[in-house]
């Protein structure tokens, strides 16, 4: 484990420049999943994500001679925000290989706190190894987003304000990617109550953490999908491995799923903004992937709000959907004067709000004098739904709900 006093040491040092986020009690939270949450929210943080604490750790650490060389970084989006920022405080060049897929926020971010960014590789690992080659043949300072026990260090800060706020926890939920922030917040846990468990949290499409976990043995991933882009790496850290075998209790999975659910209910209830990655330690208390009491005090570690705006639409879409506050008709007519008005008039009856409609008579799987109608409705819920199918099917319509 990275010793406390290193950890002590950097929280005198990021304290300088980053925010001490809020760690509070979320209310409906904790009614919803019947325990005691309280919320650590480095969503906002400065750049959107705790990644700044390790980063600025490092680079203050580093001698005046090194930081003169420039500093070069391998990142899915925060740690590049937090080198970048980094940097910039104190006036050296900065330059990050981020993978083709990064979202345009997280290059956009990167870009406007002055760094030079460089879109490389499928995933985290392929920029990585393009990160490593550059840094040689450009004779920079690599600064590594989760390897590296300076980083690990300024991570475990987080931990030291939590405590600070309550001081009887009996679990914290921690998303793991590359594993720098549960091994640096686990550490400080660990030197300081030994009885609060460390809960780690991966994404089922990035599974090389908790495979390994299980396994007690490294075990790489052949690839990685997800939604949770920040905790997207595919293969294991055999340093930060070794701190989560030491100082973490037991690591589950959240699939994606789970995780716009949290996203969502943390945007609709919390009213934060929240990543994939950051969302993940919520979604494994919200679906009870430990075992935890009534009378429990959990805190989770919100570790990232920079969530591209098109995945977030795509996660309100799916919501409504799933929550029957929308839903999408596929109607057949005979297509004749009248027969749109006839429907849209049921519809009106039962009280559904049209949002969208598209007719479509050209489609090679439609009778002659057929047309096909895809109607998308605002309704008040699973029961006002089957009011509409109901009062549909009484009207002699034929209508398939689109899933």
């Amino acid at each position: 484990m990275i010793a406390l006093s290193e950890i002590v040491q950097a929280k005198k040092r990021v304290s300088k420049i980053v925010n001490k986020t809020p760690f509070v009690y979320a209310p409906l939270l904790s009614e919803n999943v019947g325990a005691n949450v309280y919320l650590k929210k480095e969503n906002l943080q400065l750049t959107g994500a705790y990644k700044i604490r390790g980063a600025y750790n490092k680079i203050a650490s580093l001698s005046d001679f090194e930081r003169s060389k420039g500093v070069v970084a391998a990142s899915a989006g925060n740690h590049a925000q937090g080198v970048g920022y980094s940097a910039r405080e104190f006036s050296i060049k900065a330059t990050i290989i981020m993978p083709e897929a990064t979202p345009l926020l997280k290059v956009t971010g990167t870009k406007d706190l002055g760094a030079e960014v460089i879109l490389h590789g499928n995933n985290y690992d392929e920029a990585y190894e393009y990160a490593l080659e550059y840094a040689k043949e450009n004779d920079l300072v690599f600064i590594h987003p989760f390897e590296d026990e300076t980083v690990i260090a300024g991570q475990g800060t987080v931990a030291l304000e939590m405590i600070d706020v309550v001081n009887d926890l009996d679990y914290i939920v921690v998303p793991i990617g590359g594993g720098g922030l549960i091994s640096g917040v686990s550490s400080a846990i660990k030197q300081l109550d030994p009885k609060i468990k460390i809960i780690g949290v991966t994404a089922c499409g990035a599974p090389a953490m908790y495979n390994s976990f299980k396994g007690k043995k490294a075990i790489n991933s052949t690839s990685v999908r997800t939604i949770a882009d920040g905790i997207a790496v595919r293969d294991v850290s055999e340093e930060n491995f070794k701190h989560i075998l030491e100082c973490v209790d037991e690591v589950v999975q959240v699939d994606d799923e789970e995780i716009a659910n949290a996203i969502l209910y943390l945007l609709e209830r919390q009213k934060l903004v929240v990543e994939g990655g950051g969302a993940a330690s919520v979604a494994a208390i919200m679906h009870k992937k430990f075992n935890y009491s009534s009378d429990s005090k959990i805190g989770a570690v919100l570790s990232g709000g920079n969530i591209d705006v098109q995945m977030l639409s795509v996660i309100i879409e799916k919501g409504l959907i799933k929550s029957h506050r929308k839903m999408k008709l596929l109607i057949t007519l005979i297509d004749k004067p009248g027969a749109l008005m006839g429907l849209t008039d049921t519809l009106r009856e039962a009280n559904a709000n049209i949002i969208e409609i598209d007719y479509d008579r050209t489609s090679t799987k439609l009778s002659y004098g057929d047309a096909k109608i895809t109607i998308v409705l605002e309704t008040k819920g699973e029961d006002h739904q089957k009011k509409i199918m109901k009062m549909l099917k009484k009207s002699g319509y034929e209508a398939q709900i689109e899933v």
